[in-house]
């Protein structure tokens, strides 16, 4: 419900009714409040039982306050002549209607930002994204990211690739499957493990080929921190490989006693352009503060909605239970497990509850990963 100063019984308006109908003034007032009071009292003219505003254009409007003033701004809004307008426009339609009372931009503006209707429409844009947390890396296969590449037809046998890829080198390493299971995953990263050094974090998705006992069991034993994407952004684990198979050969031509140099170097510039890149990207977006108890709308990216184009991508609302670092968020449902969400795809929701939708192709969390 929106607040208006008007709901309570003491119209906004007494003083210049009592003034105009009576000739009473108010007792008490400082000079100053006297020369308002009587400058703005000017403006208004009373019709019994009625108080009438004139404004600057000589248009006369009728003076209202609390329970009607709600239902007219609302039948301005979303009305049979509305249209769900933005704050600007529903006012001009209530002065149209000739009807005033002081609050009504800061009311039309709270009716249009706690409207159902219009939170559950639009798209999130580049400005909602989060902050860019850079992933920093100081030696060769100190951190690597992994994942499954997409079903291919059958060739001999084998259906799936795995492929990890180093965070600081590039370096690509791809093994094909014939499934995409946690035992094919574990036994390939003890070949890399045994190959060249074991890392001190791996970053995968959320799929259960990582996300199992059988891969924990892995990770404890050799010392390595699991670090989960967040559900649909990508954006953690990709990695572009960069290998050339000339471009190597050429880099074993650079002498041993160089190579400490260029490493100091290529770890300085690699701060420098992160932070760099770090300014312009949070530069654009909107400051945001999600706290814990808030109110929010969930963006579906994955909904297709080319049969139904007015069919709305968010849903909710939902009430978050965690905030954690680096943008993931913790989301609880009536009846249903809590789940973790990147808070790029959520905005925060004003107003009163509407039916619960079902999350579609979300992965819940039933414990913190």
């Amino acid at each position: 419900m929106v607040s208006f100063r008007g709901d309570s019984s003491t119209p906004w308006f007494a003083d210049f009714s009592n003034y105009h109908a009576r000739n009473f003034v108010v007792k008490g007032m400082s000079s100053q409040q006297k020369n308002k009071f009587f400058e703005d009292v000017k403006h208004y003219f009373w019709d019994d039982p009625i108080l009438f505003k004139i404004c600057a254009d000589q248009v006369i409007w009728r003076c209202v306050h609390g329970q009607e003033a709600v239902d007219i701004l609302k039948d301005c809004y979303n009305g049979p002549t509305g249209g769900h307008h933005g704050p600007n426009y529903t006012t001009k339609k209530v002065f149209g209607s000739e009807f005033y009372w002081p609050t009504i931009y800061r009311d039309a503006h709270d009716l249009v930002k706690s409207c159902d209707a219009c939170q559950c429409q639009g798209k999130i844009s580049q400005r909602d994204k989060m902050p860019q947390n850079s992933i920093q890396v100081c030696e060769i296969f100190y951190v690597c990211g992994i994942d499954f590449m997409r079903p291919f037809p059958s060739s001999r046998g084998n259906k799936y690739i795995l492929v990890a890829v180093d965070y600081l080198s590039k370096w690509v390493e791809a093994k094909a499957l014939p499934t995409n299971d946690a035992r094919v995953v574990c036994k390939f990263l003890k070949y890399l493990f045994a190959r060249f050094r074991t890392p001190r974090a791996i970053i995968s998705d959320r799929g259960t080929h990582f996300c199992n006992d059988q891969f924990a069991k892995v990770m404890l034993k050799y010392g390595v921190t699991h670090r989960l994407a967040i559900a649909y952004h990508p954006q953690t684990s990709r990695q572009h490989a960069n290998f050339e198979i000339h471009t190597a050969g050429d880099h074993r031509k650079v002498q041993l006693n160089e190579l400490t140099e260029l490493h100091d170097q290529a770890y300085e510039n690699s701060l420098i352009y992160k932070e760099k890149t770090k300014r312009l990207h949070d530069y654009k977006i909107k400051d945001r503060i999600f706290n814990v108890g808030d109110r929010v709308l969930l963006f579906n990216s994955r909904l297709k909605i080319f049969s139904g184009k007015l069919k709305t991508r968010w849903s909710g609302p939902f009430t978050m239970t965690r905030v954690f670092p680096y943008g993931t968020i913790e989301l609880s449902q009536i009846d249903e497990p809590n789940f973790k969400v990147n808070d790029y795809r959520l905005k925060h929701y004003f107003g009163e509850d509407i039916p619960k939708m079902v999350v579609p192709d979300l992965q819940t969390l039933s414990k913190d990963q």
